[in-house]
């Protein structure tokens, strides 16, 4: 499976890739997509079991001979960069995240802006309504006195 259609499928699940402001697919950097590959991969059950069974077999297969003699001084070396490079791709994923959070943010500001903006209007336009419907009670009433008045 092609590692940006993978993205894709899984940024079109999680919703914010249809924003219009948050870019995705070719507006990306190559850093980016694959922070994003790696966080959905490492962040998942899958990676977790998978490890685990890794990690299970590992111990089977070494417990009484194997090439990693006891303590296993190979695999605590391979857990180890595997750590360190799971702490970095961490940290690119939530920049990535943080990232994607900012352009959100700077859309919804935008929004907020153009709708305090419409809501300036309107309550203009409602005190000038208000001020209109005033001048025809004041007018209604007006009329009202003077037909009363022509009576009989």
């Amino acid at each position: 499976m092609n590692p940006r259609s993978t993205a894709k499928s899984i940024r079109s699940r999680i919703g914010w890739a249809q924003h219009p402001n948050v870019r995705s697919d070719n507006q990306l950097t190559l850093g980016e997509r694959a922070a994003d590959v790696m966080r959905n991969g490492m962040g998942s059950w899958t990676f977790v079991f998978c490890a685990l069974a890794f990690l299970a077999a590992w111990m089977v297969i070494n417990h009484h001979h194997g090439f990693d003699p006891y303590p296993f001084i190979l695999l605590n070396l391979v857990l180890s960069c595997l750590a360190a490079l799971q702490g970095a791709i961490l940290l690119i994923a939530a920049r990535r995240a943080d990232q994607i959070a900012s352009e959100l943010a700077n859309s919804d500001h935008k929004i907020d802006e153009e709708t305090l903006s419409l809501m300036h209007e309107v309550h203009e336009l409602t005190q000038k309504v208000h001020a209109l419907t005033e001048d025809v009670h004041k007018l209604t009433q007006v009329i009202y006195t003077h037909i009363a008045s022509d009576k009989p």
